[in-house]
Protein backbone atom coordinates (compact mmCIF):
# COMPACT_ATOMS: atom_id res chain seq x y z
CA UNK A 1 0.00 0.00 0.00
CA UNK A 2 2.84 2.28 1.21
CA UNK A 3 4.14 1.82 -2.45
CA UNK A 4 1.06 2.52 -4.18
CA UNK A 5 0.61 5.68 -2.16
CA UNK A 6 4.70 7.07 -2.65
CA UNK A 7 3.78 5.98 -6.65
CA UNK A 8 0.34 8.49 -6.48
CA UNK A 9 2.05 11.01 -4.96
CA UNK A 10 4.78 11.31 -7.90
CA UNK A 11 2.32 11.26 -10.39
CA UNK A 12 0.53 14.38 -9.19
CA UNK A 13 4.01 15.99 -8.71
CA UNK A 14 5.17 15.90 -12.25
CA UNK A 15 2.39 18.68 -13.44
CA UNK A 16 3.53 21.05 -10.97
CA UNK A 17 6.81 20.75 -12.15
CA UNK A 18 6.23 20.69 -15.90
CA UNK A 19 3.76 24.27 -14.70
CA UNK A 20 6.95 25.39 -12.73
CA UNK A 21 8.90 25.44 -15.76
CA UNK A 22 6.44 26.29 -18.07
CA UNK A 23 6.14 29.64 -15.94
CA UNK A 24 9.99 30.43 -15.29
CA UNK A 25 10.11 30.15 -19.49
CA UNK A 26 7.27 32.83 -19.95
CA UNK A 27 9.34 34.96 -17.33
CA UNK A 28 11.66 34.59 -19.31
CA UNK A 29 10.39 35.52 -22.53
CA UNK A 30 8.79 38.48 -20.70
CA UNK A 31 12.39 39.62 -19.87
CA UNK A 32 13.48 39.25 -22.34
CA UNK A 33 10.92 41.09 -24.80
CA UNK A 34 11.08 44.08 -22.47
CA UNK A 35 14.42 44.46 -22.46
CA UNK A 36 14.07 44.76 -26.03
CA UNK A 37 11.21 46.78 -26.28
CA UNK A 38 13.64 49.17 -23.90
CA UNK A 39 16.51 48.80 -26.31
CA UNK A 40 13.92 49.52 -29.54
CA UNK A 41 12.47 52.44 -27.39
CA UNK A 42 15.85 53.73 -26.54
CA UNK A 43 17.28 53.53 -29.73
CA UNK A 44 13.90 55.06 -32.14
CA UNK A 45 13.60 58.28 -30.07
CA UNK A 46 16.55 58.82 -27.45
CA UNK A 47 20.35 57.57 -28.69
CA UNK A 48 21.36 55.65 -31.96
CA UNK A 49 24.86 54.24 -32.59
CA UNK A 50 26.37 55.58 -36.36
CA UNK A 51 29.55 55.18 -37.91
CA UNK A 52 31.59 57.04 -40.09
CA UNK A 53 32.05 55.86 -43.40
CA UNK A 54 33.84 58.67 -45.19
CA UNK A 55 36.34 61.38 -44.55
CA UNK A 56 34.12 64.32 -45.50
CA UNK A 57 34.09 65.84 -42.05
CA UNK A 58 37.49 65.35 -41.34
CA UNK A 59 39.20 66.83 -38.44
CA UNK A 60 36.07 66.85 -36.33
CA UNK A 61 35.21 63.33 -37.33
CA UNK A 62 37.31 60.53 -38.68
CA UNK A 63 36.59 57.33 -40.77
CA UNK A 64 36.06 54.62 -38.46
CA UNK A 65 34.68 56.71 -35.51
CA UNK A 66 31.61 55.52 -33.75
CA UNK A 67 28.98 57.64 -32.66
CA UNK A 68 26.28 58.06 -29.97
CA UNK A 69 23.73 60.31 -31.63
CA UNK A 70 21.22 62.48 -29.41
CA UNK A 71 17.78 62.11 -31.30
CA UNK A 72 15.50 63.92 -28.64
CA UNK A 73 17.15 67.62 -28.73
CA UNK A 74 15.87 68.16 -32.45
CA UNK A 75 13.03 66.15 -31.68
CA UNK A 76 12.93 61.98 -32.01
CA UNK A 77 11.94 61.18 -35.70
CA UNK A 78 8.51 58.88 -35.06
CA UNK A 79 9.63 55.68 -37.48
CA UNK A 80 7.34 54.75 -40.42
CA UNK A 81 5.89 58.30 -40.41
CA UNK A 82 6.31 61.76 -41.26
CA UNK A 83 6.00 63.22 -37.43
CA UNK A 84 8.23 64.27 -34.87
CA UNK A 85 8.39 64.32 -31.22
CA UNK A 86 8.65 68.40 -29.61
CA UNK A 87 12.03 69.17 -29.70
CA UNK A 88 14.03 70.82 -26.94
CA UNK A 89 15.76 73.16 -29.39
CA UNK A 90 16.04 73.44 -33.04
CA UNK A 91 19.30 73.23 -34.80
CA UNK A 92 21.68 76.07 -34.67
CA UNK A 93 24.29 77.46 -37.31
CA UNK A 94 27.55 75.31 -35.93
CA UNK A 95 25.76 72.42 -34.92
CA UNK A 96 27.27 69.15 -36.52
CA UNK A 97 24.01 67.54 -37.28
CA UNK A 98 22.38 63.62 -38.59
CA UNK A 99 20.27 64.18 -41.11
CA UNK A 100 18.37 61.88 -44.06
CA UNK A 101 19.86 63.42 -47.52
CA UNK A 102 17.29 65.02 -49.84
CA UNK A 103 17.38 62.62 -52.87
CA UNK A 104 20.22 62.15 -54.97
CA UNK A 105 18.81 61.79 -58.81
CA UNK A 106 22.94 60.49 -59.54
CA UNK A 107 23.47 57.87 -56.65
CA UNK A 108 19.59 56.41 -57.76
CA UNK A 109 21.11 56.25 -61.13
CA UNK A 110 24.43 54.52 -60.01
CA UNK A 111 22.40 51.79 -58.34
CA UNK A 112 23.16 53.50 -54.29
CA UNK A 113 21.05 54.71 -51.83
CA UNK A 114 19.75 57.99 -53.11
CA UNK A 115 18.87 59.22 -49.62
CA UNK A 116 21.72 58.08 -47.07
CA UNK A 117 21.32 59.33 -43.91
CA UNK A 118 24.29 61.61 -43.54
CA UNK A 119 26.55 63.98 -40.58
CA UNK A 120 27.37 67.52 -41.64
CA UNK A 121 27.75 70.74 -40.17
CA UNK A 122 24.92 73.23 -40.05
CA UNK A 123 26.16 76.27 -41.89
CA UNK A 124 23.15 77.84 -42.72
CA UNK A 125 19.50 78.42 -40.69
CA UNK A 126 16.45 79.75 -42.46
CA UNK A 127 16.49 83.39 -44.06
CA UNK A 128 20.62 83.27 -43.80
CA UNK A 129 22.69 84.63 -47.01
CA UNK A 130 25.57 82.25 -47.99
CA UNK A 131 27.83 82.27 -50.80
CA UNK A 132 31.19 81.35 -51.34
CA UNK A 133 34.35 83.26 -53.00
CA UNK A 134 38.15 81.88 -53.28
CA UNK A 135 36.81 79.43 -50.87
CA UNK A 136 36.03 81.26 -48.25
CA UNK A 137 32.56 80.40 -47.02
CA UNK A 138 30.22 84.19 -46.05
CA UNK A 139 27.17 83.81 -44.08
CA UNK A 140 25.15 87.14 -44.11
CA UNK A 141 28.44 89.26 -45.26
CA UNK A 142 30.74 87.69 -42.33
CA UNK A 143 33.58 85.50 -43.02
CA UNK A 144 33.38 81.89 -41.26
CA UNK A 145 36.51 81.04 -39.09
CA UNK A 146 38.18 78.90 -41.24
CA UNK A 147 38.91 76.26 -38.24
CA UNK A 148 37.35 72.73 -39.69
CA UNK A 149 40.95 71.56 -41.54
CA UNK A 150 39.80 72.47 -45.20
CA UNK A 151 42.66 72.59 -47.08
CA UNK A 152 44.07 75.49 -48.77
CA UNK A 153 42.04 76.57 -52.02
CA UNK A 154 42.99 74.59 -55.04
CA UNK A 155 42.94 76.52 -58.17
CA UNK A 156 41.58 72.76 -60.57
CA UNK A 157 39.35 71.83 -57.44
CA UNK A 158 37.80 75.33 -56.36
CA UNK A 159 37.18 76.25 -60.20
CA UNK A 160 35.29 72.42 -60.98
CA UNK A 161 32.06 72.42 -62.50
CA UNK A 162 29.46 70.01 -61.62
CA UNK A 163 26.17 69.95 -63.15
CA UNK A 164 24.85 68.93 -59.83
CA UNK A 165 25.14 72.84 -59.47
CA UNK A 166 22.39 73.88 -61.35
CA UNK A 167 20.05 74.03 -59.13
CA UNK A 168 21.84 76.89 -57.36
CA UNK A 169 21.40 78.79 -60.42
CA UNK A 170 16.98 79.23 -60.20
CA UNK A 171 17.90 80.42 -56.22
CA UNK A 172 21.10 82.41 -56.71
CA UNK A 173 20.07 86.20 -56.57
CA UNK A 174 20.94 88.74 -58.93
CA UNK A 175 21.21 91.57 -57.08
CA UNK A 176 22.11 91.66 -53.29
CA UNK A 177 24.41 93.94 -51.32
CA UNK A 178 26.41 91.14 -51.11
CA UNK A 179 27.10 91.48 -55.24
CA UNK A 180 25.54 88.72 -57.88
CA UNK A 181 26.14 84.78 -57.98
CA UNK A 182 28.22 83.91 -60.53
CA UNK A 183 26.22 82.70 -63.94
CA UNK A 184 28.15 79.39 -62.93
CA UNK A 185 28.49 77.79 -59.88
CA UNK A 186 31.90 76.70 -58.40
CA UNK A 187 33.30 74.80 -55.88
CA UNK A 188 34.54 77.49 -54.25
CA UNK A 189 32.85 80.48 -55.76
CA UNK A 190 28.46 80.37 -55.76
CA UNK A 191 26.07 82.45 -54.19
CA UNK A 192 24.39 84.53 -52.32
CA UNK A 193 21.08 82.24 -52.08
CA UNK A 194 18.95 82.44 -49.45
CA UNK A 195 17.94 80.07 -46.93
CA UNK A 196 14.46 79.91 -47.58
CA UNK A 197 12.32 78.42 -43.93
CA UNK A 198 11.89 75.08 -42.91
CA UNK A 199 14.82 74.78 -44.80
CA UNK A 200 19.42 74.16 -43.57
CA UNK A 201 22.40 74.14 -45.56
CA UNK A 202 24.64 71.52 -44.70
CA UNK A 203 28.65 71.30 -45.72
CA UNK A 204 31.22 69.01 -44.58
CA UNK A 205 34.41 70.03 -42.40
CA UNK A 206 36.52 68.79 -45.35
CA UNK A 207 35.40 71.24 -48.09
CA UNK A 208 37.47 69.74 -51.18
CA UNK A 209 36.21 66.23 -49.80
CA UNK A 210 32.18 66.57 -48.68
CA UNK A 211 29.45 65.89 -51.19
CA UNK A 212 26.92 68.29 -49.45
CA UNK A 213 24.34 71.14 -50.10
CA UNK A 214 26.43 72.82 -52.75
CA UNK A 215 25.29 69.39 -55.14
CA UNK A 216 21.64 68.76 -53.40
CA UNK A 217 20.72 71.50 -51.97
CA UNK A 218 17.97 72.36 -48.97
CA UNK A 219 17.96 69.96 -46.46
CA UNK A 220 14.13 70.24 -45.25
CA UNK A 221 13.98 70.65 -41.40
CA UNK A 222 12.11 67.34 -40.47
CA UNK A 223 15.25 65.70 -41.76
CA UNK A 224 17.03 66.26 -39.33
CA UNK A 225 17.44 63.56 -36.86
CA UNK A 226 20.19 64.25 -34.09
CA UNK A 227 23.08 65.93 -32.95
CA UNK A 228 26.64 63.48 -32.26
CA UNK A 229 27.26 63.73 -28.71
CA UNK A 230 30.61 61.75 -28.44
CA UNK A 231 32.99 59.14 -30.21
CA UNK A 232 32.47 55.65 -28.04
CA UNK A 233 35.15 53.76 -30.47
CA UNK A 234 37.52 54.49 -33.22
CA UNK A 235 39.94 52.44 -35.39
CA UNK A 236 41.92 53.47 -38.40
CA UNK A 237 39.37 52.12 -41.08
CA UNK A 238 40.95 54.36 -44.07
CA UNK A 239 44.32 53.52 -43.80
CA UNK A 240 45.54 50.67 -41.55
CA UNK A 241 47.85 48.26 -42.90
CA UNK A 242 47.45 45.65 -40.02
CA UNK A 243 45.14 42.40 -40.26
CA UNK A 244 41.91 43.24 -38.36
CA UNK A 245 42.26 46.95 -37.82
CA UNK A 246 38.85 47.12 -35.91
CA UNK A 247 41.38 45.54 -32.87
CA UNK A 248 44.75 46.08 -33.50
CA UNK A 249 44.34 49.71 -34.78
CA UNK A 250 41.94 51.16 -32.05
CA UNK A 251 42.32 54.68 -31.61
CA UNK A 252 42.28 55.00 -28.15
CA UNK A 253 42.88 58.74 -27.89
CA UNK A 254 39.60 59.36 -30.09
CA UNK A 255 37.70 57.14 -27.41
CA UNK A 256 35.35 59.55 -25.36
CA UNK A 257 36.11 62.53 -27.59
CA UNK A 258 32.89 64.98 -27.34
CA UNK A 259 31.94 66.42 -30.97
CA UNK A 260 31.91 70.21 -31.52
Amino acid sequence: MATTSNAGRAQKARPVSQQSRLRNLWENIKSIVGALAIFLVLRAFLVEAYRIPSGSMIPTLLVGDWLFVNKAIYGAHVPFSRASLPAYRDPKRGDVVVFVSPYQADEDQLGHDPTPTLVKRLVGTPADTLYMRKGLLYVNGIAQRQGYGIAPPDSVMGTAVSPLFDWQKKVGLQSSRFGSAPSQPTLDNWGPIIVPPKRLFMMGDSRYNSKDSRYWGFVPRENVRGKPLFVYYSYNADDSDRPMPYITDIRWSRIGHWIK
